[in-house]
Formats: structure tokens, C-alpha cells, sequence
């Protein structure tokens, strides 16, 4: 059965996308920018951007019955290598012991002011093996 999840974000409808979808025991969230959720504009710092939108997906994730423990895969998305260098040690933090692959690029992001644009895969099976070094 698939579950999709929504915000209300205008974009969802604009552009045909749920945030979330759960895929039996698979959560699949959409690219997510770093919007500032009490101002809704971009703060300046790529690496509060990378923050803002982690916090973003790990809040759909959660209403899947997931959480960022669960990040199988990452694809993230940078505006620029300053903003790489910045965002590099908040996914080193953030992913430190849960280690999903990942995919980085720097490239052109549609949002003005995004300078950052992450996309996570989880899996709930994911609790029931530990990662192997």
C-alpha cells in the first residue's frame, strides 16, 4: 500500500509531487531546500540551509513512522563549492553513525536564494540490522 505524505506547500499541487511516500517499508522524500520555517526565505549560511531542510525531512519522515536513523541513501544538492565545503561537515554530523550512500552535485537550484537541495530514501527494515564497518 502507498502512503502519500503532503505539507500543504503550494508547490506540491503547482507541480504534481507529494513531500513523502511510503512504499511498504521504503520512505522516499522529495528534494527539500532549506527554507527558514518561521520566515519561509533562505538564510544566507548554506550550512543553516542544509539544517533547516534535514529538520524538514526528518518531520515527514517521522509521520511516515520513520526517522533520519533510518536514511538509507542521501542525494544532495549544492548551489556552488563554498556551499559544499559548508554543508560537508553537517552531513558528516547528521549521518555519523547511521551512513547512508550518498550522492553530492553541484549544480544549479531552481529556488532564488537556495543554495542548498537534499533528497533522502529510508527504510523502516533498516532498524533491524546494525551498519557493518
Amino acid at each position: 500500500m502507498i502512503k502519500r505524505i503532503f505539507t500543504g506547500a503550494p508547490s506540491e499541487k503547482l507541480a504534481g509531487y507529494a513531500k513523502a511516500v511510503v512504499d511498504g517499508a521504503t520512505v522516499y522524500v522529495s528534494g527539500t531546500t532549506g527554507r527558514d520555517p518561521a520566515t519561509t526565505g533562505f538564510p544566507a549560511d548554506p550550512a543553516q540551509q542544509a539544517r533547516n531542510a534535514l529538520a524538514s525531512i526528518d518531520t515527514a519522515l517521522r509521520e511516515a513512522g520513520a526517522s533520519l536513523a533510518d536514511a538509507v541513501a542521501s542525494r544532495v544538492y549544492v548551489a556552488d563549492r563554498e556551499a559544499a565545503e559548508a554543508v560537508t561537515p553537517v552531513l558528516g554530523e547528521i549521518f555519523a553513525d547511521i551512513r547512508p550512500t550518498s550522492t553530492f552535485l553541484i549544480c544549479q537550484i531552481p529556488a532564488e536564494g537556495a543554495r542548498v537541495e537534499i533528497e533522502i530514501t529510508a527504510s523502516m527494515n533498516r532498524r533491524a540490522a546494525p551498519a557493518a564497518e
